[in-house]
């Protein structure tokens, strides 16, 4: 019943999400966002697709270095097959696509045991998330003056008040601090989960190959911006949007991918309000967050579908040769 919870909510939510947010457009603007979508152009889309894919199979080879400081040698192909099963089954349920890449890999390469290749994936998704938070702070920095407009106008004018908020602020800080000792169970997860981010940090530091596994980190994650920059070019309104209008658009919809089964719902809705930010109209956001979302998505099920039943198939001709 929890597992099944698990999985049902997220969707529910991004159902909900998605619904909500279209039910306030009225039946004209509804035809707008079809008729954006309808019309766009698809070589961009084409092109968005196809550095998706590559970006997979980068994340295949940059999976390997450190998987060689394991002293394992994998053959390529069940590394990229593997990869793309699993982000279909991420699709599915949250967090089953890095069991399910182990299992697979740990299957079909004997050599490889199941917690070692887990323990790999962890140390990759630390690097994401660093990656991840080095694109947030980029875009914190070239858009301070922007964010600072935003959030003057809440900010208290009374210096009592704003006092108060600070020494609030300052106050929760030194608990939190003091509280980090706590037996409470999410405390203690949360200690485990900073844990483990600090180990991962450390093994890609100390491997062998660290420059190289850094460097296709920054590819991939390089990767993913451009695939959603290009289909920017798809709409007439927002294929002259600036760096700044891309990378903060670009962090909504990756977050949106983490909150929900991959962006399931909250995507479309978080990219269409941070395009709403640079000037760009609801209905091209939404339209623009919609085509992104689904292409990206019907890749993955299809590439994923298509890896899933090449795996034995691959694996029973290298075992006869």
């Amino acid at each position: 019943m929890k597992k099944a919870l698990k999985i049902i909510l997220p969707l529910l939510f991004g159902a909900f999400i998605l619904y909500y947010y279209l039910s306030n457009f009225t039946d004209q603007q509804l035809q707008e966002i079809w008729n954006s979508i309808k019309y766009a152009d698809y070589k961009w889309v084409v092109l968005s697709l196809s550095l998706g894919l590559l970006s997979h199979i980068i994340r295949a080879y940059r999976w390997n270095y450190l998987l060689e400081t394991l002293g394992y040698r994998p053959r390529k192909g069940n590394l990229i097959l593997t990869v793309g099963l699993s982000y279909l089954l991420n699709l599915v349920v949250p967090r089953a696509g890095e069991v399910g890449r182990a299992t697979s890999l740990a299957k079909y390469e004997k050599e490889v045991h199941f917690n070692k290749a887990f323990g790999t994936i962890v140390a990759e998704r630390v690097a994401d998330l660093i990656f991840l938070i080095l694109f947030i702070l980029i875009a914190l920095f070239l858009q301070f003056d922007f964010i600072f407009e935003i959030l003057a106008p809440k900010l208290p004018e009374n210096p009592i008040l704003l006092s108060f908020e600070i020494l609030v602020t300052v106050l929760f800080i030194f608990l939190f601090k003091w509280s980090w000792r706590s037996k409470n169970p999410l405390i203690i997860k949360l200690r485990i989960f900073t844990g483990g981010l600090f180990q991962g940090m450390n093994s890609i530091l100390t491997m062998p190959h660290k420059w190289w596994f850094i460097l296709q980190t920054l590819i991939i994650w390089i990767m993913y911006l451009v695939m959603f920059w290009v289909v920017l070019f798809a709409f007439p309104e927002t294929k002259n949007l600036g760096i700044d209008a891309v990378l903060v658009s670009f962090i909504a919809g990756s977050i949106a991918m983490v909150i929900s089964n991959g962006g399931f719902g909250v995507y479309p809705v978080f990219v269409a309000e941070a395009l709403l930010l640079y000037g760009v109209p609801k209905e091209t956001g939404t339209a623009f967050g919609l085509l992104m979302w689904t292409t990206q998505t019907l890749l993955v099920i299809l590439f994923g579908l298509i890896c899933m039943f090449l795996l034995p198939v691959y694996n029973k001709e290298t075992s006869t040769i």
